[in-house]
């Protein structure tokens, strides 16, 4: 069987990358949680805040480390597989990556050594300024990359030279249309996939009856961060919808499994795209809705895959299914936010068992929706890497097949041994929990669903 070296190429590349964006998605949130319990415990002395931001602090250093690592086997790939794309394209998105090196990364390892060892080598206000400059740089790190993706999807400010790209206006290829919304859609969904994470691992402790003021603190800071972005994530998705719509037809018709420009299209809740036949298998649909999504006209008309030649049509399958897993699990977010917000309201968010069963099993729920969002975005541009000008095939190295699959299978190899220590140490941090001494009341059973009192009395003396 002949090898398909452009395929194994594509599945290295998005190996890598789904590996390495899980780490900066948490990170991005996770810094500024260090830097709120820092500033809580600056304003109140509470020594409780310290404890948890050192805890978490231990937490941010592994993820932001496995990230850079992962971060590092990424680039490289630009010269061994996808040379074309580093020939074509470096032009513009080499500064573009340079820029984020120069202003976020050095930044965040300058100032994550202070964050890190800093704690009672440098005054308070110092290391909680370091904590902030941390998370501000992480955002600015975000920054860069989304600006260089979004010129991917939508090339603008740039010239073409014998099939070279070349940089004409650098305000316009920095803030390309695409690039505001996209920027505020992943930064929101990396402060949820925090937001989630922190308030399940609050919700287990308060279950089990331990760490009762930082299971507390966790749980009320999550949810308030859920309560405002859940809902505005929503609001951001939609008008990034409408722009996806408006410069990348095809990747919005595909997200729909549209196969005909028609009025009053519906929205295809579930069905199983057939490519070859350009239809839906086992349909259920809504009518109108999808018109008055990407339209917001009952009647709008949008295009259909058909209006598009096959060779510049996206995958639809993968997009499809994507899209809807990342949809659907927003809606679940923005419901658990909004039961979490009401018991909270009634004075019960710490007693209501079913709340702490169902937001402890939640925190997976951030990553796989931006692993979805991400299919979706990179899927739903094919076939090309830089729409428009540089079709994926064009932009591969001439590198024998069999060389990129062992290369794909020793990263496999080395991420399941290495990454997964790391996963594993970051679980023994959270399952210890932070090194708080809590007084009798905070140990008391939070619910019916906690341990007894003598159990929870029991488990404060041996962390003690």
């Amino acid at each position: 069987m002949d090898l398909d070296g452009l395929l194994i190429a594509r599945l290295q590349f998005a190996f890598t990358i789904a590996f390495h964006i899980i780490f900066p998605t948490f990170t991005i949130g996770l810094a500024a949680f260090i830097a709120f319990l820092e500033g809580v415990w600056l304003k109140t002395k509470d020594e409780r805040y310290l404890m948890l931001a050192r805890f978490w602090t231990k937490v941010f250093a592994l993820s932001f480390a496995m990230g850079v690592v992962s971060g590092i086997v990424m680039s490289y790939q630009f010269g061994t597989n996808w040379s074309g794309y580093s020939e074509k394209l470096g032009n513009v998105l080499g500064p573009l990556i340079g820029y984020e090196v120069l202003t976020a990364f050095f930044l965040e390892a300058t100032f994550l050594g202070v964050m890190l060892f800093g704690w009672k080598r440098v005054p308070p206000w110092l290391h909680f300024l370091s904590s902030v400059i941390v998370a501000v740089g992480t955002t600015i790190s975000a920054f860069w990359i989304l600006s260089a993706n979004s010129w991917m999807q939508h090339p603008v400010g740039h010239r073409m030279v014998d099939g070279v790209a070349l940089p004409v206006d650098w305000f316009t290829i920095i803030f390309n249309p695409t690039f505001p919304l996209r920027f505020a859609h992943m930064v929101i969904a990396a402060y949820l996939t925090t937001a989630f994470v922190v308030m399940a691992v609050g919700a287990r402790y308060l279950r089990r009856g331990l760490h009762g003021h930082g299971g507390r603190v966790m749980l009320r800071a999550g949810l308030g961060m859920a309560l405002v972005l859940a809902p505005l994530q929503l609001f951001i998705g939609d008008a990034h919808g409408l722009k996806t719509a408006e410069v990348q037809p095809a990747k919005v018709a595909a997200m729909e499994a549209h196969w005909d420009s028609s009025d009053a299209a519906p929205l295809v809740l579930f069905a199983w795209p057939d490519e070859q036949a350009e239809a839906n298998r086992a349909a259920i649909e809504i009518p109108y809705i999808a018109s008055l999504i990407i339209t917001h006209e009952l009647d709008g008309k949008f295009p259909g895959l058909k209006d598009f030649p096959r060779e510049d049509r996206p995958p639809v399958k993968p997009v499809f299914f994507s899209f809807r897993v990342m949809v659907g699990i927003g809606l679940l977010m923005i419901l658990l936010a909004l039961w979490g917000g009401w018991r909270w309201w009634r004075g019960r968010l710490f007693e209501d068992g079913w709340f702490l069963r169902a937001i402890a099993w939640s925190w997976p729920g951030g990553f796989v929706a931006v692993l979805a969002g991400w299919v979706v975005a990179e899927t739903g541009r094919q076939p090309w890497v830089a729409t428009g000008i540089l079709r994926t095939v064009d932009a591969a190295s001439p590198v024998a097949a069999g060389a990129v699959l062992s290369s794909l299978l020793l990263f496999i190899a080395v991420y399941a041994i290495v990454f997964a220590a790391g996963i594993y140490y970051i679980n023994r941090l959270l399952e210890k929990g932070p090194p708080v001494l809590e007084d009798g009341a905070d140990e008391t059973p939070l619910g019916t669903t906690l341990s007894s009192a003598s159990s929870a009395a029991r488990a404060a003396t041996e962390e003690a």
